[in-house]
């Protein structure tokens, strides 16, 4: 038997290994049971993305559902996460599932819950679900037209909900108005057909349904989005903002005029830039452990209060639920904002930066250039070491045991643990490492007042782990 745990977002296995048809029955009957027990007539949301197998896991999690008398909704084409998570509390349900493993490769799909509040199940409610997986499920062998006919199957649009959300929220005439060039690339992921519907002019790349992602895990970071790069550097700054999403498009990826990578860190304090200064909206803003602190240096400046949490939106999105917050976000492209469902949304996040533009008239660049004269010009990257699963928690153990008092000539001025290691160094750098919970790879992320040396850090760390 195989023991299930869920990760920072959702569980995640190899298809076909760990991830099967009767494993995905086990989880879907302890959701179904974890729904039962809380709720009188519980219902649920159902969505699947673009992945290898999701419709066909997605009909095994309805039928369980069903059959333990829990009502479905269902879209029978594939939706994003952000889809799934509105139309859970738009529709009033008690939960959401979707079945995606998001930016993870290929080889993989997952399993992730949503709260009856439009955003990620929290801790609490995953542990309760986690507690009720039995060894064994059956897989109903009724077909999906009778439990259609008995009231506990009901399909529904999520994309045209979600669409129509944009709508009511974003000022499209003025961005249709503005002339800027779009470019989007779905990395074959679920927010393809919103971004053809929304901009049909747009320059698209990879916007066809390739389960398989053409073997590239769909994760928008820079390294997996060259052609992309290449694409928008060759029209020679006539596309204004280039988009990306990862495969359930609740990550975002944003490139400026000219070509160059934006990271997540930018977007945030972009964000607050334009929700606080532009729109004169407040409220406290919540970043992941791995966020840079230039973020609470841009919050003292607008008198707005920052807090930090764990990495896994989940913890961001339990303080969205009770608090008044602004802009929530994660280093890993995954970002909340104020007046919208309290879920990471790649599509939502890169409109309002399209909206940003189109009111100011500025460029991407130019906007950036205006946070920096606030809190100071950097840069940041992140690496990802494949190691074995032996080397990586060797690392782990040697930071717990505090072995690294400097990585060569960078002295390590103080430590910090909140979920990782962060070593603040003596020239106002940091480096962060953290081993990834569902695949053999050790995250280390550095920042620095440029590329060039943001670059140098990172390599002499490297050094340091791997001697």
């Amino acid at each position: 038997m195989v023991n299930i745990k869920f990760g920072t977002d959702g569980w995640r296995a190899i298809i076909a290994r760990e991830y099967t048809t009767d494993n995905v029955a086990r989880v879907a009957q302890a959701t179904a049971q974890w729904l039962n027990d809380l709720n009188e007539n519980p219902s649920v949301v159902v969505g699947f993305d673009c992945r290898f197998g999701s419709p066909m896991f997605a009909e095994v999690t309805t039928k369980v559902l069903c059959e333990a008398g829990v009502k479905v909704f269902a879209d029978k084409n594939f939706v994003s996460t952000p889809m799934v998570s509105l139309g859970t509390l738009e529709l009033g349900a008690n939960a959401g599932v979707i079945i995606t493993a998001s930016h993870n490769p290929p080889s993989y799909n997952g399993y992730k819950i949503k709260g009856s509040f439009g955003g990620p199940a929290v801790p609490a409610s995953i542990k309760e679900v986690e507690d009720r997986i039995p060894e064994k499920a059956d897989i109903p062998t009724t077909d999906l037209k009778t439990y259609e006919e008995k009231g506990l199957l009901e399909y529904v649009d999520l994309e045209e909900m979600y669409v129509q959300q944009i709508q009511q929220n974003f000022d499209l005439e003025t961005i249709k108005q503005s002339g800027i060039r779009v470019g989007y690339d779905a990395m074959y992921g679920a927010g393809q057909n919103v971004m053809k519907r929304l901009f049909p002019d747009a320059d698209l790349l990879h916007c066809d349904h390739n389960p398989g992602f053409k073997g590239q895990a769909p994760e928008p970071i820079h390294k997996n989005l060259q052609e992309f790069s290449q694409y928008i550097k060759a029209q020679e700054g006539k596309i204004g903002i280039g988009i990306a999403n990862d495969g359930d498009a609740d990550r975002i990826g944003l490139y400026d005029e000219n070509g160059n990578f934006v990271d997540s860190h930018h977007v945030i304090l972009l964000l607050i830039h334009y929700l606080h200064k532009y729109k004169g909206l407040s409220g406290k803003v919540v970043i992941a452990f791995s966020v840079t602190d230039k973020v609470k240096r841009l919050c003292e400046k607008y008198d707005l209060e920052c807090e930090v949490t764990k990495i896994g939106f989940k913890y961001i999105c339990e303080i969205m639920i009770k608090e008044d917050v602004l802009v929530g976000g994660e280093e890993s492209g995954g970002i909340a904002a104020k007046d919208h469902i309290p879920e990471r949304d790649g599509i939502w996040m890169g409109l309002l930066l399209l909206e940003f533009m189109a009111k100011t008239g500025k460029s991407l660049t130019a906007l950036i250039e205006e946070v920096y004269a606030e809190i100071g010009a950097f840069s940041y990257e992140r690496d990802d070491l494949h190691l074995s699963n032996d080397l990586k928690w060797a690392i782990m153990d040697n930071c717990k045991a505090g072995k690294y008092n400097a990585f060569g000539n960078y002295a390590i001025e103080r430590i910090e643990t909140i979920d990782g290691y962060k070593f603040h160094l003596s020239g106002g750098e940091w480096v962060m490492i953290r081993p990834s919970g569902t695949e053999p790879v050790l995250r280390v992320y550095a920042e620095a007042a440029n590329p060039s040396e943001t670059r140098k850090l990172l390599d002499t760390v490297h050094a340091v782990l791997l001697n």
